[in-house]
C-alpha cells in the first residue's frame, strides 16, 4: 500500500469514528435521565400486603412508598389513587397486560390522549412509566369501554383500565408522578 492510500485510509478512519462518536453523544443527550437505570427496588417500594388484609381486600398495600403516588399490584391486578396525605382517593381494577414491570418506583414519563394501542385497539388517556424489553409500559382505557385479556402470544405493555377509571388516572398521573409498583 502508498504512503497516499494509507493516509487516505487513516483519514476514512478517523472520519469514522469522530462521526460515530458524535453521534454517540447526541443519542446519550437526548435519552432521559432515567434510561438505563434499574427502578428503586427497595424493601419499602417492593413490600406487599402481608399479611393480605382479608377484611378489606382494596385497603392500599402497606409499605407501597409514601406521599402523592399511583401505586399498582401486579397480584391484584389493581390501582390505588394515593393524595399527598398517604390516603387513596380511588382504587380500582385493572386487566394486566401480557408483560409486567418489575416492582419498584418509577415516575410517569410520556402520556398520549389518543393513540391506537399494541393490540390494534383505539385507547385512550395513555400514561407510561416503564420500558421492559423494548415494550412500553403503561395504563390505557380502550375508545370503546372494553377491557378484554390480551392475547397471550402477545407482548403488549397496556394495563387496561374502565374509561372512568382511565379519566381519573389521566388527571392524576401528570409527568414525573411517582408510579410503585408492587408484587
Amino acid at each position: 500500500m502508498s504512503r497516499s492510500s494509507s493516509g487516505f485510509v487513516a483519514g476514512l478512519t478517523a472520519a469514522a469514528l469522530a462521526a460515530v462518536g458524535f453521534l454517540a453523544y447526541q443519542a446519550s443527550a437526548s435519552a432521559p435521565d432515567s434510561l438505563g437505570k434499574k427502578p428503586d427496588t427497595s424493601p419499602s417500594a417492593s413490600a406487599s400486603r402481608s399479611p393480605k388484609d382479608k377484611a378489606n381486600p382494596t385497603a392500599l398495600p402497606a409499605q407501597s412508598g409514601s406521599g402523592e403516588r399511583v401505586v399498582y399490584s401486579v397480584g391484584e391486578d389493581r390501582v390505588w389513587l394515593v393524595g399527598g396525605s398517604g390516603k387513596a382517593q380511588r382504587t380500582f381494577k385493572v386487566t394486566p397486560s401480557t408483560v409486567d414491570p418489575v416492582p419498584g418506583t418509577y415516575a410517569v414519563t410520556s402520556r398520549s390522549g389518543t393513540v391506537t394501542g399494541t393490540d390494534g385497539v383505539a385507547i385512550e388517556h395513555v400514561v407510561r412509566f416503564a420500558n421492559v424489553d423494548g415494550i412500553a409500559i403503561g395504563f390505557s382505557a380502550a375508545v370503546d369501554g372494553s377491557t378484554p385479556k390480551p392475547d397471550p402470544s402477545k407482548k403488549t405493555g397496556g394495563i387496561r383500565e374502565s374509561r372512568k377509571d382511565g379519566n381519573a388516572m389521566w388527571e392524576f398521573a401528570t409527568i414525573s408522578k411517582k408510579v410503585v409498583v408492587v408484587p
